[in-house]
């Protein structure tokens, strides 16, 4: 497995956390869950943004990666 195919593969798996998260935060009644399943939902967020850049710095860099 390249580099590129296991950084897309982990950026997946972020963006299916930051979503299991945010349905947590939306399915709890007590609202300490709820805020603390938001904010890990936001820092989630961050980091997927983080890791879509690397993706772009990866696919530019190596254009055969393009798409995978």
């Amino acid at each position: 497995m390249t580099v590129a195919s296991q950084v897309k593969t982990t950026l997946a798996s972020l963006k299916s956390a930051q979503a299991s998260l945010e349905t947590f935060a939306l399915s709890t009644q007590n609202q300490e869950a709820k805020n603390l399943f938001t904010a890990a939902a936001q820092q989630t967020q961050q980091i997927v943004q983080q890791v879509e850049s690397r993706v772009q710095q990866l696919e530019n860099e190596e254009p055969q990666y393009k798409g995978f």
